[in-house]
């Protein structure tokens, strides 16, 4: 087998490579530490939930009757299988009821596409202890959240799926960190997922595929790590280089600074946020303004003539279109509607599991209030490099025809606004119940204490449904 040949000079995919293979735990800061067994703990609980919609259920049946190796588990099901396909699985159901934590700027949910890669790949090695764990995330958030920041938000411009296109190279350094690659096999690596990206955006309007572009990105980042061990070569500069790289190839527009700027030094994962709700991040923040105008000037349902959202470019398009009858395809088509995540909100009070369930999402009372709210487009919610990309200005005009209005920027759940240690214990309690509470309170405690645990299997075992 001949060695894979060093590309010339010092590229960025190289510099992320050295970054990424090199991290050691003992470098990282105690508060991105802390960050990390938030995440772990907020990506697991959504990878149990998801495993228990239809749509996890139908890959999950194809995954078994593939028949292949039975090294790592398919989190919340009696299923064993290859680690890629674990991955596959796993990353699917982190992703598939929209509650897993989301880096804003970046436009990427990196915990949907470093945590399953890593656990199934740990999970075959059975060596991996819990600090190769975490270390083996944040380098895959870092690299992953870096490549977002550098398409300035231009994916989704252009019609394509972070999770589906940047999320390959998380899954990749996740994996390959696992795996104890060099920075050589880690460039590698990173050119093998980036042949590997896709995902095209218009699954939002409620086809199934949406989560799936986080299953194949993390099936993708397995093979290509296994693929780089075993010295198979990828583009060595597969970010920015020449014609039929990733930067070139989905973008027109593009920045290497963010790249490697603070490699090292400044941590991105601090600034990852968690979701309260299941829907998109701009109909949250719709949703949190729906409801303080109500709470603040006792209004209810009934009081509500119309309610206008002034929202960003981004906004519009990712969850401002009409929320009509024929459009509706599954519940991702309420779960990514900013017009449902208003109506249910004015109409319930709440938004749950429960307000996003099949059965509710064609309901007559939902559908007979959305004609009262429009969306309009505000560019002052567009500058700042998509700080405020999913904030708002709501007002409400009501039936004693006096007009109330509010303004909310931030997402609950994200680090302005952040949710507490409690609030997302509280949250992984509910998402994971299904496994028992004896198990529950187990699964907390051993994330509690990742960074001093020396066998991953125990965390594996109480993941497995019985």
């Amino acid at each position: 087998m001949s060695e894979p040949q060093r590309a010339a000079g010092t590229s960025p995919t190289q510099r992320l490579a050295e970054f990424a293979a090199t991290l050691t735990f003992a470098q990282l800061p105690e508060a991105v530490v802390a960050k990390a067994k938030l995440c772990l703990l907020d990506t697991l609980g959504c990878c149990v939930f998801g495993a228990s919609l239809p749509s996890v259920g139908r890959l999950t049946a194809m995954v078994a009757a593939e028949g292949a190796a039975k090294d790592s588990a398919v989190i919340g099901a009696a299923l064993r299988t290859s680690p890629a396909l674990a991955a596959l699985v796993n990353s699917t159901a982190a992703h598939a009821f929209q509650l897993d934590e989301i880096h804003l700027e970046s436009t990427l949910h990196p915990g949907s596409v470093a945590l399953p890669p890593a656990l199934a790949v740990a999970e075959r090695l059975g060596t991996p202890n819990g600090r190769d764990l975490v270390t083996a995330i944040i380098a895959a958030y870092e690299v992953g959240i870096r490549i977002g920041l550098a398409a300035k938000g231009g994916m989704f411009k252009s019609g394509f799926h972070n999770q589906g296109t940047a999320g390959a190279f998380v899954a990749a350094v996740a994996a390959a960190r696992m795996l104890g690659l060099n920075a050589l096999q880690m460039q590698h690596a990173l050119g093998i997922a980036g042949s590997q990206a896709a995902g095209l955006m218009a699954v939002q309007d409620g086809a199934m595929t949406k989560s799936f572009h986080s299953g194949h990105a993390a099936q993708a980042g397995v093979y290509a790590a296994q693929l780089a061990q075993r010295g198979y070569t990828g583009i060595p500069d597969v970010l920015d280089g020449a014609y039929g790289t990733f930067f070139p190839s989905f973008l027109e527009d593009w920045s290497d600074a963010p790249l490697a700027e603070g490699l090292g030094t400044h941590w991105h994962t601090l600034r990852v946020g968690f979701k309260p709700a299941p829907a998109a991040n701009g109909s949250i923040t719709a949703m949190t303004a729906i409801d303080r105008v109500m709470r603040e000037h006792g209004l209810c349902a009934g009081d509500i003539e119309t309610i206008t959202v002034h929202v960003s470019h981004n906004t519009l398009h990712h969850c401002g279109w009409p929320y009509e009858a024929k459009r509706i395809q599954s519940v991702l088509s309420a779960q990514m509607s900013l017009r449902y995540g208003i109506a249910v909100m004015a109409l319930e009070r709440q938004a749950t599991p429960e307000q996003f369930a099949e059965s509710k999402i064609r309901d007559p009372q939902i559908l007979q209030f959305i004609p009262r709210i429009s969306v309009e487009h505000d560019p002052k919610f567009d500058g700042d490099n998509g700080r405020y990309r999913v904030g708002c200005h709501l007002m409400v005009h009501a039936s004693n025809r006096r007009q109330y209005e509010t303004t909310v920027l931030y997402r609950k759940g994200s680090p302005e606004d952040p949710m507490s240690e409690n609030e997302l214990k509280d949250k992984f309690q509910a998402l994971a119940n299904n496994l028992g509470p004896g198990r529950v309170e187990q699964i907390v405690d051993v994330i509690s204490k990742i960074d001093r645990c020396d066998d991953l299997a125990g965390l594996s075992r109480l993941l497995e449904a019985t």
